[in-house]
């Protein structure tokens, strides 16, 4: 396979992890000419509501399943061409871990050790404590939220370049929950590590995702840095006459009632002058927000 060329933006080298023009065709669902791309020591969000393609992709980043056209590049290596070179420099956690019922957390350990050049032993085991994990406990006998802490302990121990994570709050405590998010940033803060979380549960990518790329139906429909969605996006509230055609040419979706009108636009700057002077709020929109008025595009 011919090599991908190398990509700068904004002065930024290519990035860790590139998915270019990627698609993956089934009987009753298309992924069809998907990019984004997250550089070096970012966290990245991958948001979307159920069937609309996030599985599939980090499917095809790991893998699992074969690309029918496109570009994954992982640290500028093709999973397929270098599929295992890929997997050892990625940490996975799927949205409910499995590994061996029978065996305890430190026997899977020395297991999944053998794996990866750059397994850490004492880290792990530093992990499982930090994690209050019993160590010596049956995997199949552990709670859910005790399940992710495990996995998220083993891919955390090869140091991976590039963390997977799948819905990985979910089950977990508030306390772990904010403890987690917090060392996800100082993972990535070195600039060595990335993070790309797939995730329905958008208030913590509002904190702490550098880049967001939102999938809908199978395409990429936004992809942008956190920044620029704060600039750039907004919610607009007013009454029915708020909804003229000049307005209604900036917004990306709305709902109206007999009484007033909420709507979403990708270009704030544009819609604060053309309301100025006029019965209407404009506010940041949430990642929430965003999600919720494009499935209601106008």
């Amino acid at each position: 396979m011919t090599p991908v060329p190398a990509i700068v933006r904004d002065g930024m080298a290519e990035p860790l992890l590139e998915f270019r023009n990627v698609s993956k065709r089934y009987p009753d669902f298309a992924l069809d000419d998907v990019s984004f791309s997250l550089p070096r020591g970012y966290i990245g969000g991958l948001i979307g509501p159920n069937g609309a393609g996030k599985t599939t992709i980090v499917k095809l980043l790991l893998n699992l399943v074969g690309r029918d056209g496109g570009w994954i590049t992982v640290a500028g290596l093709d999973p397929v061409d270098d599929e295992v070179t890929v997997k050892r420099r990625i940490g996975f956690v799927h949205e409910v871990p499995s590994y061996y019922e029978h065996l305890s957390l430190d026997a899977i350990g020395r297991v999944v050790g053998r794996f990866y050049l750059d397994w850490d032993r004492a880290l792990f085991a530093s992990l499982l404590r930090e994690f209050d994990l019993p160590a010596r406990s049956r995997f199949g006998s552990l709670s859910r939220g005790m399940r992710t802490k495990g996995a998220l302990a083993l891919a955390l121990a090869h140091r991976a370049e590039l963390l997977v994570l799948d819905e990985p709050t979910a089950g977990l405590d508030p306390v772990f929950r904010r403890a987690l998010l917090e060392r996800l940033s100082a993972y990535v803060a070195e600039g060595r590590a990335s993070v790309l979380i797939s995730t329905h549960v958008t208030s913590d990518l509002e904190r702490l995702a550098d880049f967001i790329t939102y999938v809908r139906a199978g395409r990429v429909v936004l992809s942008a840095t956190r920044d620029e969605l704060a600039e750039r996006w907004a919610l607009v509230r007013g009454g029915p006459a708020l909804l003229d055609e000049e307005t209604r040419g900036l917004l990306a979706g709305y709902e109206r009632s007999a009484h007033a009108v909420t709507g979403l636009t990708s270009d704030a700057p544009a819609l604060r002058r053309l309301l100025s002077g006029r019965d209407a709020v404009v506010e940041r929109a949430t990642l929430e927000d965003i999600m919720f008025y494009m499935g209601r595009s106008c």
